[in-house]
């Protein structure tokens, strides 16, 4: 990923927040019987604080209702990624005490069969004591890892957040809570990122094309490869860095990212473009608009070096957006790294509006439990 591009989006999905689903169901933990019939929430919650705490797996689908107890933007999504195999029940995972959810975590992958890729539920209940969410937070991150994913590398978590989530006292401590539970498990912030939307009618209009760039379709993978190798350098995405960081060449980068994630893409390669120099062929950029599970997005955008700082970001930007608004999609989702300032400024000038952001952790292999060097 580069320093004028965006990140790719396979992980959003929400209507308004970027994912969807949801079913009906029920069904609630056998748990010791109690003496106390509660009749307030006051006395239901003294009840549930001194019943022993139970972590375990969704015995089915059946008790999705029981973990959609919390909430977060991406609970409309289960029902859907379960029937398509993007979940298992035995991938989302609860903390009970008594009757009463207290934590829930859970796992997704872009196609049915594969191992998890994403960790993307983490949720607390919030009316627990910060230390007490954190205790139960940890212990139920720790023994679902260790059933989901035992001694292999853990998939990235990702969480989205309101625009202004510093600024609302009970928002950030919420998610600062999360996010120490994760610090103490051995994940480090990467990056925190814009989250964006585009949509017919309420943003900027495309800007016509200027003449000074001619767009091709993508003829193949190495076409394409042959410029997301040089994009690599000087990347402000962190993602980018990271896999720098870890010994991959820029090449061996472009290819695990062509590879992993563009290549699955289920929409049309044909949408794809190569921005050249009018008049004379000589590549500037690209841009791969595409659908992923839930959303049409920009996938990756990417300027070579020799023609940063040109403005070219704007033109390349507008015509994957041209592309996508031609299929007449209800929206084009786009992700930058708040680091990434030029991107996001090019998001902006195209209309492009920051619903929401976004923040994701890591585990160093040296840091999981079980990994190398541990």
């Amino acid at each position: 990923m580069t320093s004028s591009m965006t990140a790719l989006d396979s992980f959003d999905s929400s209507g308004s927040s970027g994912s969807s689903g949801s079913s009906d169901a029920s069904g609630s933990p056998e748990s010791p019987e109690s003496n106390e019939s509660p009749t307030s929430p006051e006395s239901s919650a003294l009840s549930a604080s001194s019943a022993p705490l139970v972590i375990r797996p969704l015995a089915g689908t059946e008790e999705l209702e029981l973990f959609d107890r919390l909430d977060y933007v991406l609970d409309h999504e289960l029902a859907d990624d379960l029937a398509a195999g993007r979940r298992r029940p035995e991938w989302l995972w609860v903390a009970l005490r008594g009757e009463r959810l207290v934590g829930r975590i859970g796992w997704w992958t872009g196609r049915a069969g594969e191992a998890p890729q994403f960790l993307d539920f983490f949720d607390l209940d919030p009316a627990l004591p910060a230390d007490e969410a954190a205790a139960i937070g940890l212990r139920l991150l720790e023994t679902a890892s260790a059933a989901v994913v035992g001694d292999g590398p853990r998939p990235e978590y990702g969480r989205f957040m309101p625009p202004d989530w510093r600024e609302v006292p009970e928002t950030r401590a919420y998610l600062e809570t999360l996010f120490g539970v994760l610090t103490a498990a051995g994940a480090r912030r990467l990056v925190e990122r814009l989250r964006l939307e585009w949509r017919p009618g309420t943003a900027s209009p495309i800007a016509p094309p200027s003449g000074r760039l001619a767009f091709r379709p993508v003829r193949d993978r190495e076409d394409l490869l042959a410029l997301m190798t040089p994009v690599m350098e000087g990347t402000l995405d962190a993602h980018g860095q990271a896999d720098l960081a870890s010994g991959l060449s820029p090449r061996e980068a472009a290819e695990q990212h062509y590879d992993e994630e563009l290549a699955q893409h289920s929409s049309p390669k044909s949408w794809w473009r190569i921005a050249e120099l009018a008049g004379t062929g000589e590549p500037v950029g690209f841009v791969v608009p595409a659908r992923n599970n839930y959303h049409a997005i920009i996938a990756y955008l990417g300027v070579l070096p020799a023609h940063r700082g040109q403005g070219y970001a704007d033109e390349i930007l507008a015509e994957g957006t041209r592309v996508l608004a031609a299929e007449d999609v209800p929206r084009i989702r786009a992700r930058t790294d708040v680091g990434n300032v030029p991107m996001a400024r090019s998001f902006a000038r195209a209309g492009y509006a920051t619903f929401e952001r976004a923040i994701d952790y890591v585990w160093d292999a040296r840091d999981v439990p079980g990994g190398q060097g541990a």
